[in-house]
């Protein structure tokens, strides 16, 4: 027995150094190089579901829904969604859909339902299905960059794709919480979407910055007015009875008009420039620390708790400062312009000059610029070069 068994081990020795030996001399050669033209024809179908959105002619909201069905139908179990869904994410700007609720809850539609839901505690914590729970968060931090705020529909939307324990749903959640409250905590309300042309801005940007003083007065002028104006634009200005007032008190003092300062009105941004004085000095303080009680006044006896005299102190009646009164000067009217030019500011003083101010005709008005501003638009100078050219 010993004898036969010492055999068959011999056999199943040699068995293995035949199989290794015909397992090496068979090796196939690698695979041969594929040329660039080969290798660009077999690209994965991933990238030609991504590319959909940069090769459309037509870029509006119809067709972004359309081609979010077309990818729901061409697959009962949507390979790929997560890519495609980053993919829609980064063009919303371009087919201006980025604010649209109807949007956000179609790509939503696009996750496969019932198959993310965590069924014990340890999926719900350690967040089951990362990559398709990150995808649906980054949609809903979108939608909140965006100033877009959910619905209901949203939320059983969700908890049909991830559960009630899912991280969207949390994320969902937390958004719900906090934008009702921001959404009208601003005392300036604008309106949704804000509009595009830039007189609606002007009008918006200097109500609001007017609303510090109730009497102040909202004046659209027109550089047509205003003979040799060399800019033909409009001029939205804002100044109160009060402005007027101290700077009638500004006497033949040199006033400034200082600016581009920026005014940001949701996702719109506008220019404005300020009519203002010199630095006012600061009121002078008392340095009499009142909590002091070493040295309390008796005001029946006029002495002190040390039983010594004091000087009598000075009463002094001081005036007020008015909201427009600010260390760094004096505002006395507020402007935003159609050109933001050097011309259409001085068109501006014109007006103003007109309309209550008569004091401006004697007072020195220098300009002080923030950033470069020019003297007037570049189409105005090029049909003066006409005419003259014209003209010889």
């Amino acid at each position: 027995m010993m004898l036969v068994r010492q055999q068959i081990g011999t056999v199943y020795r040699l068995a293995r150094v035949g199989i290794r030996s015909c397992s090496s001399s068979t090796k196939q050669p690698p695979p041969p190089e594929e040329d660039e033209g080969e290798a660009s024809k077999r690209k994965p179908k991933l990238m030609l579901r991504t590319e959909l959105f940069e090769h459309v002619s037509q870029k509006d909201k119809r067709t972004y829904i359309d081609m979010v069905k077309v990818f729901e139908g061409r697959s009962v179990h949507r390979r790929n969604h997560v890519e495609f869904i980053y993919a829609a994410l980064k063009h919303m700007e371009e087919f201006g859909v980025q604010r649209d609720l109807e949007v956000y809850k179609a790509l939503i539609n696009v996750m496969p339902k019932g198959k993310f839901i965590p069924t014990n505690i340890f999926q719900a914590e350690f967040m089951h299905y990362p990559r398709q729970q990150q995808v649906i968060i980054d949609l809903l931090e979108q939608m909140e960059d965006n100033g877009v705020m959910p619905d209901y529909e949203m939320e059983s939307m969700l908890i049909n794709v991830f559960g009630k324990k899912g991280h969207p749903v949390r994320k969902y959640w937390r958004m719900m919480y906090w934008m009702p409250k921001f959404k009208n905590l601003s005392p300036w309300p604008l309106p949704n979407p804000v509009p595009d042309e830039s007189l609606d801005l002007a009008k918006l940007a200097i109500e609001r910055m007017c609303s510090v003083d109730l009497l102040s007065q909202i004046s659209l002028f027109d550089t047509k007015d205003v003979a040799d104006a060399l800019d033909q634009t409009w001029i939205v200005s804002g100044q109160s009875s009060e402005q007027s007032e101290l700077l009638a008190r500004h006497q033949q003092k040199p006033v400034f008009i200082e600016g581009p300062f920026v005014i940001w009105l949701r996702n719109r941004s506008i220019n404005y420039f300020l009519l203002k004085s010199e630095s006012n000095p600061p009121a002078p303080q008392d340095d009499e620390d009142q909590d002091d009680v070493r040295n309390l006044r008796m005001p029946f006896v006029g002495i002190g708790m040390t039983h010594t005299h004091q000087p009598p102190k000075a009463h002094q009646v001081g005036f007020r400062r008015s909201v427009h009164e600010q260390d760094d000067g004096t505002i006395f009217a507020i402007c935003c312009t159609g050109s933001s030019t050097k011309d259409s500011l001085l068109s501006w003083v014109r007006l103003l000059e007109r309309h209550g101010n008569p004091c401006l005709a004697q007072m020195p008005v220098l300009f002080k610029f923030t950033s470069n501003v020019p003297d007037q638009l570049k189409v105005a100078a090029s049909s003066e070069e006409g005419q003259q050219i014209g003209s010889s």
